[in-house]
């Protein structure tokens, strides 16, 4: 074996093969419980130092353990595909740490995009550098004993290769990534491989019991309907109204009419059970005569967590279209009810308070920005309530009069209807806030909108025209927005980004589709895994904001990093970890790195809000 080194940075691409069986596996556990477990057995690693040939090794723990031991990890660059898996065992179960963890499965999702495969077999062939071997299936129920010196041999020669793809892979897509974006990876994975984070058993194991008792409260109402109404489709879909929830569509195979999608298999209908409200969750419950609601599933996980150790944060590096982070490893901390209980369960180490930093409308203030809307962009700069200033338009009443309530109206609106929201589903949204309004003045609180922000309803026109311009074969070429340095339309892709990562739409075309509604419409959709994606203006719009709030975040959030640890980002909020008699110098910097503004946009004005706490709750 060559031996790196010592006090030269080396990059190591590693590959751990493990024992499984069929019911003790990654298919049926998350990679916490897996690798947390006590059947956990390596039957051997493969290392490749920076180019050198890959080596294999197979030993017991202690000499496995002996072998990793003599690569300098703390001065070491560290690559594997999905590393998640590969740094928990590198961390949990060897104690080693490099300085920097590489992921090509992350760079595959930012590259390829969230909407095609990218498994390393994927992967392979795509790029056509090997062929993954299958070995692997071969392995199933058999402990590193059970090999004979042949079959590991084998094994090892197949985890060799692995480890070589992975390593080719990473040249070719490393180039397309800017040290910004490899540091994002690198604290993205460190979140789970190093959690920092712990969870409050007992108050886990009261809020189980809690929700418990309160669902079968409400499944009792949800029963006490009567079965007759539970199940006739018309009445149940006027009682997920009642509670704000949307309900799902979809066209009849029999008459191709819309119609409710309220069946066991219709995903729509099975989404709500994630829904929100635990009204609505009970309700469907009831209707599918399922026990289990998702606040109640995910306490136990976190039970099951909090039981054998600390908090890994499972976050997916650009998880959506839009290069969002998302949850991963099934704890999805990115949905949280803002007053969750849970939340009062996730708490810092000893020592330390936990500070939340919400970015402040940013959405909002790139729209505004975005679309050249001065007088908001303005607004914002001074600091007004724009939230009143909106209120005030629909009200038509001087500013200091508009109530709590219309306010609310007001920034409902502000934060809703920027990407072109019809007045259907904005009556509906203020409805899940038990705010009732009529139709026509629905209606007329989305034309406010659009007379008073006439730019932002033009970025929408501009959108369409994008989409225009990446399906016909003249038009090659078109403006968007008015911040050429932030984002740029990119001819036969979609749009760029200083990040050098662009929003894609694969497979874009445009055609006569039928909406939910029964509607016939010419319109635009782009394919993903999950089927066609329908696209119009205001959505690229949206995606572009979304884009670009990313990267804004991303950045606030490594300057954050550079004095204390990031343990979570949720949307456009960031977390870290301070010590406590430094807590309010510590919120201090925190908003001033959230109120930062990045090169590429030196003009945005940007706020936050930023509160410790013991807990996540408490922030």
């Amino acid at each position: 074996m060559t031996v790196p080194r010592k006090n030269k940075m080396q990059f190591l691409t590693i590959d751990f093969e493990t024992y499984y069986d069929r019911e003790y596996s990654l298919t049926k556990l998350t990679t916490e419980e897996y690798v947390r477990d006590d059947r956990f057995e390596v039957i051997g690693v493969s290392v490749k130092v920076n180019d050198d040939e890959s080596e294999w090794f197979s030993g017991t723990f202690a000499e496995t353990k002996a072998w990793l031991e003599q690569f300098n990890w703390a001065d070491s660059m560290a690559l594997a595909h999905n590393m998640m898996f590969d740094s928990a065992i590198l961390s949990w179960r060897f104690g080693l740490r490099p300085v920097a963890y590489f992921d090509t499965l992350c760079m595959a999702r930012a590259v390829d995009g969230v909407e095609v495969g990218n498994s390393l077999a994927k992967l392979a062939d795509r790029y056509g550098i090997g062929q993954k071997g299958t070995e692997v299936l071969l392995a199933i129920g058999k402990h590193r004993k059970d090999f004979s010196p042949e079959e590991l041999a084998q094994y090892g020669k197949y985890c060799c290769n692995d480890v070589d793809i992975t390593k080719a892979l990473f040249d070719i897509l490393g180039p397309h990534f800017s040290g910004t974006e490899f540091k994002l990876i690198d604290l993205t994975l460190r979140m789970y491989a190093e959690p920092m984070l712990e969870l409050n058993l007992p108050l886990l194991e009261q809020h189980l019991e809690d929700v418990k008792d309160r669902k079968e409260k409400l499944l009792v109402n949800a029963n006490g309907i009567d079965k007759k109404s539970l199940m006739s489709n018309n009445t149940f879909a006027r009682l997920l109204e009642m509670y704000g929830a949307e309900v799902p569509m979809k066209i009849s195979p029999t008459t191709n009419n819309p119609t409710f999608a309220l069946a066991k298999s219709d995903e729509g209908f099975k989404a709500l059970l994630n829904h929100h409200d635990e009204r609505v969750q009970a309700l469907v419950a009831a209707r599918l005569g399922t026990k289990s609601t998702l606040e109640e599933t995910r306490t136990e996980r976190m039970i099951s967590i909090a039981k054998r150790g600390s908090l890994p944060v499972p976050l997916r590096y650009y998880a959506a279209h839009t290069g969002r982070w998302g949850g991963d490893d099934k704890l999805n901390l990115q949905n949280l009810p803002r007053n969750s209980k849970l939340k009062n369960a996730i708490i810092p180490p000893e020592g330390y308070v936990l500070i939340d930093a919400d970015s402040s409308q940013i959405e909002a203030r790139t729209l505004a920005w975005l679309s050249g809307q001065t007088d908001l962009v303005g607004a914002f700069e001074r600091g007004e309530d724009v939230y009143k200033e909106m209120a005030a338009a629909i009200y038509q009443t001087p500013t200091d009069q508009v109530t709590k309530e219309q306010r609310f109206v007001g920034k409902t609106t502000i934060l809703g209807a920027g990407y072109g929201m019809g007045w259907k589903k904005f009556q509906t949204q203020l409805c899940g806030f038990d705010v009732s309004i009529e139709n026509d003045f629905a209606r007329y609180i989305i034309q406010t909108y659009r007379n008073k922000y006439a730019k932002i309803s033009a970025l929408w026109a501009e959108g369409d025209m994008c989409l225009d311009a990446l399906t016909s074969e003249t038009l090659k070429s078109t403006n968007f927005g008015c911040q050429p340095q932030a984002v740029s339309f990119l001819p036969g892709v979609g749009f760029d980004f200083p990040s050098k990562l662009p929003i894609k739409y694969r497979g874009l075309q445009k055609g006569q589709r039928i909406l939910k509604s029964g509607i016939s419409v010419t319109g635009y959709w782009y394919e993903t895994r999950r089927g066609k994606v329908d696209i119009y203006g205001g959505k690229i719009v949206e995606n572009v904001c979304q884009g670009l709030a990313r990267c804004i975040i991303g950045a606030q959030m490594l300057r954050i990093a550079k004095k204390y640890r990031v343990v979570l980002t949720v949307h456009d909020a960031v977390a870290c970890l301070a010590p406590i008699e430094e807590a309010e110098e510590a919120v201090k910097y925190v908003e001033e790195c959230m109120r930062w503004r990045p090169k590429l946009a030196e003009d945005l004005p940007l706020d936050c809000e930023a509160k410790y706490g013991d807990s996540y709750g408490a922030c």
